[in-house]
């Protein structure tokens, strides 16, 4: 059996590396949660708030052979794809553990979901039954899938479940490489792509996330929906950390400090969004630990630290990978550079050109990632697959360097490059400086053809709540990107707008912006015309 702690502060992050990659893995998910409640079973593993409802690792233990003899006798069994649409309550989390015991496979659908994209997601899944909450059930009308449904909350749902005996939970032979998720991708461009993820690639991403860092993180917040991957690892976080995994019906940047306080929360996913909130007494009472950051601008990974009084790392990781980099606690001296940190345990890195070279130390290329406990590719699109994965190597899209201590630091998509006058615009350090302006809220870049020079930006905003959207606006954001800006990367083009569109996985829809007109000169005040046009 894998000790806990695994790892301790007094090792060096190499050191922790070494021990995390020795360790024995537990042959499944339901393995891992059985040796868990027997070692601690009247700890409580998860206390979902604005439900006001917990559970110990023993009643969850049981309640997940519950929810799996029920979906047995429903005929759900090994190999199974079972569509779950549900919000953070815990009969989803129940699925997803309950599924895993009989081998079969959830598939997460987002509860924003429209009737066409529902659709789309139970075909091309092939899934068999459709856990679907009693809120969300008008979205069935529109749809043309004849998939049978199970309606959770329903007196229906209850009664099945109270006369399901939890010791007749089928006692599946799991393998670690079995499948047991298949986790669409919103992307930003196309249809959702399902990654198939097996019990390998849980047991990997909980195990890294947990003792990478060698300390003990007894309660972890996890607000965002569990419909996508963060939820899920930080439960098995918990899990392996033998601690509590604290979960909200949906994220909140005005309500987030008070929960890291009021929840006494040791480790969390901080949302930059919440840094736009005013200050509050309560900010820096907490005593979280670790809080992860993703994309944070480096001018206010300091100011972050200093506000709440923790500590602020950067991490990097995708829906095919898990966890692909980290920063380690220990460096402190990287605090603002911008770098995601070094290869996480079980991770190779390479950065190569468009040949697939790899390029010289501080040079700009596409990141690759391999190692065990990834995807097993997209469901089938064997295309897609192939793109991605060559020989072993996951080829992430996303542009980065590495400095000669070996850290990596994102340059911006791959695809998301402005090219003008000969000159590569990549549009997340652009976006990135305008986002330090105290007046703007948020900014996207697209490309905008042009006879003279190929391509022009233009600048997509969303200001902060009191600034007028005019020209006086337009000359301050010019004369600050001017300042902190290359000539040539000053956006040309400017638009103001009331809110950026969204995927369901509220990354800014680009695709939307650019099909939303034709000549995306019209609406937008032109910096070398100095008018609107």
């Amino acid at each position: 059996m894998t000790p806990v702690p695994l790892t301790r502060p007094d090792q060096s992050p190499d050191e922790r590396r070494e021990t995390i990659e020795r360790a024995d893995f537990p042959a499944s998910i339901p393995a891992l949660l059985d040796t868990a409640a027997d070692d601690v079973p009247d700890a409580t593993l998860w206390e979902f708030f604005d439900e006001d409802v917990s559970a110990t690792y023993a009643e969850v233990q049981r309640e997940s052979r519950r929810i799996g003899a029920m979906l047995a006798g429903q005929g759900v069994t090994q190999g199974s794809r079972v569509a779950v649409m549900l919000p953070n309550i815990p009969e989803m989390p129940l699925a997803w553990l309950g599924l895993a015991r009989l081998g079969a496979v959830m598939v997460p659908v987002n509860i924003r979901y429209s009737p066409r994209e529902l659709d789309f997601l139970l075909g091309n899944a092939r899934a068999e039954l459709l856990l679907i909450h009693e809120d969300l059930t008008s979205v069935l009308d529109g749809t043309d899938s004849d998939v049978r449904t199970l309606v959770v909350g329903s007196a229906g749902w209850r009664d099945a479940c109270a006369a399901a005996d939890p010791e007749n939970c089928p006692e599946t032979g799991i393998d670690c490489d079995d499948l047991m998720n298949i986790q669409y991708t919103s992307g930003t461009t196309g249809l959702p792509k399902g990654c198939l993820l097996s019990h390998r690639y849980w047991l990997t991403t909980g195990m890294v996330n947990a003792w990478r860092d060698g300390r003990r993180f007894r309660r972890i917040l996890a607000t965002t929906p569990f419909t996508y991957m963060d939820p899920q690892w930080l439960l098995l976080m918990a899990i392996y950390q033998r601690g509590t995994v604290v979960v909200g019906r949906r994220q909140s940047a005005t309500r987030f400090s008070r929960w890291l306080s009021e929840h006494r929360i040791e480790f969390c996913l901080f949302p930059e969004a919440a840094t736009k909130q005013p200050p509050a007494p309560h900010d820096a009472d907490n005593p979280v630990i670790r809080a992860n950051i993703y994309g944070v601008r480096p001018s206010a990974h300091a100011e972050i630290e200093a506000r709440y009084g923790l500590t602020a790392r950067e991490a990097f990781g995708m829906t095919e990978i898990g966890s692909g980099l980290y920063m380690p606690m220990e460096a402190e001296d990287m605090v603002g550079s911008g770098s995601c940190g070094r290869p996480s345990p079980f991770r190779e890195t390479r950065i190569v050109d468009d040949a697939g070279h790899e390029v010289p130390e501080g040079e700009i290329g596409e990141l690759l990632i391999r190692g065990p406990g990834m995807f097993q590719g997209y469901h089938e699109n064997p295309d897609a697959t192939a793109e991605v994965l060559r020989d072993g190597w996951f080829h992430t899209g996303d542009l980065f360097r590495r400095d000669a201590r070996g850290y990596h630091f994102i340059v911006g998509r791959k695809k998301d490059m402005i090219r003008r006058s000969g000159e590569n615009i990549a549009c997340r350090e652009v976006e990135g400086v305008l986002r330090d302006m105290a007046e703007i809220e948020e900014v996207a870049l697209i490309p905008v053809p042009d006879d003279l020079r190929g391509e022009e930006v233009k600048a997509f905003l969303t200001l902060q709540n009191g600034h007028a959207a005019d020209e006086a606006m337009v000359g301050q954001i010019i004369d600050y990107a001017s300042r902190r800006l290359a000539s040539f990367k000053v956006p040309r083009y400017f638009e103001f707008i009331e809110t950026m569109p969204r995927t369901t996985s509220f990354k800014v829809a680009k695709s939307e912006l650019v099909k939303a007109r034709q000549d995306h000169r019209i609406g937008a005040f032109d910096r070398v015309e100095q008018v609107w046009r």
